[in-house]
């Protein structure tokens, strides 16, 4: 037999607060002055007797469904980024929301996405975060408007949707600063050549940290090809086959420098005495796998999820003053993670 649940007057007496106080902390009432203090022994004695909200009455009473829909373009089958996901949830769980996931197709027409975009509408949802599998600009399906949206890993063209994407330039300059503190100043970078970005960003923080170190740069040191294994591979093969080999690279992206391992192996170098590698994206299936472990930068895919959240939860509570819903896209830092690819050139 089914144990009926503890009510609402319950909770306000475990709690010794009002039946009042116990709906507005609870359904998340905006503009209450209710001390955090209050707020935690209330949700605590929900807890201890099981109690919660009436979803239904909830949403007839406040308008809100509780939804929150995540369009996300085919980051769930992309295993670095699913920890986009895994951020919104867990924020939305803090909030006592539920995240519905649509994972759509990026290179779908434009009324596929629409598509996609009303069947989160048709659930009566009360946001949407779009969500992107690598840092771009993108266009908005028109039945967006009207609704709270956060865009994760992208722009709008109109520059005006909340966004949050990675630090592109920073994330290479805590690459490249680490090499030079190592002691190269050959270093040479295998960047990506699609019109993106991280392409941009990635290489502007590249030279930005040669200039304030003094290092010349050498654009013959600096090649572009599709960011995958192979590429990496012969991009990497060329360079270090130079009588004046770069003693370090910095990889667009950690596929490009597993391709740069090789390439190593092949040239009788070794990592890191021979020659020091760094990469992009901490994908772990690769950077931790490698030998030695690869040195490397990690894109902030949990905070951005965590982040989107957070916005949408400011949006629909229509708080005064929130400043990051502004036009400009907020950035995340993108952290070096420290293993065994980098070590100090050697002398000949």
């Amino acid at each position: 037999m089914a144990v009926k649940s503890a009510g609402i007057r319950a909770v306000a007496e475990m709690a010794g607060v009002s039946v009042t106080t116990v709906s507005h902390v609870l359904n998340d009432i905006p503009h209450t002055r209710i001390a955090e203090e209050t707020r935690a022994r209330v949700r605590q004695a929900a807890k201890a007797l099981g109690y919660g909200p009436n979803r239904m009455a909830q949403a007839l009473r406040t308008n809100r469904s509780g939804l929150i829909g995540l369009l996300s373009e085919e980051i769930a089958t992309t295993p670095h980024a699913g920890r986009i996901i895994l951020g919104a949830q867990n924020a939305a769980r803090e909030h006592d929301l539920t995240l519905v996931i649509i994972n759509t197709d990026r290179e779908s027409s434009g009324n596929s996405h629409r598509d996609d975009v009303q069947g989160l509408i048709d659930r009566q949802v009360d946001a949407i975060l779009y969500a992107t599998m690598y840092h771009r600009q993108v266009p908005l399906p028109s039945n967006l408007q009207g609704l709270p949206v956060v865009l994760i890993d992208s722009t709008d063209r109109a520059g005006i949707v909340p966004a949050v994407v990675p630090d592109e330039v920073g994330g290479a300059i805590a690459a490249v600063t680490h090499l030079v503190e190592a002691g190269h100043t050959r270093i040479g970078f295998l960047n990506n050549d699609d019109d993106v970005p991280a392409t941009h960003g990635r290489l502007a923080g590249y030279k930005q940290v040669l200039q304030e170190h003094g290092v010349p740069i050498d654009e013959t040191l600096i090649s572009c090809a599709p960011s995958e294994t192979l590429p990496g591979y012969e991009l990497a093969r060329e360079v270090l086959a130079r009588n004046d080999r770069p003693t370090a690279l910095f990889c667009y992206n950690d596929r490009m420098a597993m391709g740069a391992y090789r390439a190593a192996t092949e040239l009788g170098l070794t990592i890191p005495r021979d020659l020091s590698v760094v990469g992009f994206d901490n994908q772990e299936l690769i950077a931790a796998n490698l030998f030695p472990g690869l040195t490397t930068v990690a894109l902030p895919h949990y905070e951005m999820g965590v982040w989107a959240v957070e916005t949408l939860v400011h949006l629909l509570n229509a708080d005064a003053g929130y400043e990051g819903a502004a036009g400009t896209p907020t950035l995340l830092d993108c952290p070096l993670v420290l293993r065994g690819s980098v070590a100090k050139p050697r002398k000949n």
